[in-house]
């Protein structure tokens, strides 16, 4: 538990460190208008800018090499409650009262989209899941690290979302290169699992089962894949949401504008509602706590 704190200390520092590099950049471009009417102060001043931003960006490296490499060392994964290892979850079982929903989100890392979701979760302080596709982790590793640098969840979501039947060996390496991979880029170990559509029998799931991959289904779908329109979209999200629920989306997989332009409204129903937003593990823990008091209580 104390190793799990300590990165993730580590992982708020890296993220203030961006915060910080962020700031000294707008701090001078803000005095750029000025130094042009004071030429010989620019030229002055014009080393130490440099400096400080050359110094931000060598802590910004220092520390997600260090931040990684533990990592890499304690083989860290996401606490996922041993009740819910090779278990199918399309939802927590929670107390009405209890009024906490997961946004995920399929198929990424995704040119744009991916980046203009993270934008949104980032301005509402929410984390969320994501289940990212192997091929896509290949492309777009860059957004991969910045989905962990912001603490949002990865889970995995086979290397090509095949939705054929696939015997024992293709199915171990459509999760297992995934993983890989994940851990190559990010040094996470996940043991969350999609699998593509939901299918459940065709090789993928029953493999990730016996893994110990927590099944995460949904109990809220968007439907965003089909393209509806952004009223339509955000009516599909809540016609079904529930305290505990798990709402699905997409970040990549081809166009999602529309979930773009529906995130913010949906964030804001939500909240509007009272709900408060979870990644899956915190989701799991919580339904675990729940059920322990219940066995207690007995």
């Amino acid at each position: 538990m104390e190793e799990n704190k300590s990165f993730f200390s580590l992982q708020k520092v890296l993220i203030m460190l961006l915060v910080l590099s962020a700031s000294a950049m707008i701090l001078i471009k803000s005095r750029s208008s000025e130094a042009e009417s004071t030429e010989n102060r620019n030229v002055n001043n014009l080393p130490i800018k440099v400096g400080i931003q050359q110094q931000l960006e060598e802590l910004k490296s220092t520390m997600l090499k260090s931040w990684q490499q533990q990592a890499q060392i304690k083989g860290l994964s996401y606490a996922v409650p041993p009740r819910f290892q090779g278990a199918i979850v399309d939802a927590a079982k929670l107390t009405p009262e209890q009024k906490v929903i997961a946004l995920t989100f399929d198929d990424g890392p995704w040119p744009e989209s991916t980046a203009q979701v993270l934008d949104i979760l980032k301005q509402n302080q929410i984390k969320g899941t994501f289940f990212v596709i192997g091929q896509n982790v290949r492309n777009y590793p860059t957004l991969l690290k910045r989905e962990i640098a912001e603490g949002h969840v990865i889970g995995n979501h086979t290397w090509h979302h095949w939705y054929q039947f696939l015997n024992p060996q293709a199915a171990a390496y459509e999760i297992d290169h995934t993983a890989d991979l994940i851990y190559q880029v990010t040094g996470i170990k996940t043991n969350l699992f999609r699998p593509p559509g939901g299918i459940m029998h065709n090789g993928v799931a029953d493999y990730a089962r016996n893994s110990k991959y927590a099944i995460i289904l949904w109990s809220s779908d968007s439907v965003d894949y089909s393209r509806p329109a952004v009223p339509k979209l955000i009516h599909n999200v809540f016609k079904e949401a529930k305290p505990g629920g798990i709402v699905l989306m997409h970040d990549g997989g081809g166009n999602r504008s529309k979930t773009v332009q529906a995130l913010p409204e949906i964030i804001a129903n939500f909240r509007k509602q009272g709900y408060t937003f979870v990644t899956i593990p915190e989701l799991l823990e919580m339904q675990d706590k729940d059920q322990n008091l219940i066995v207690k209580k007995k």
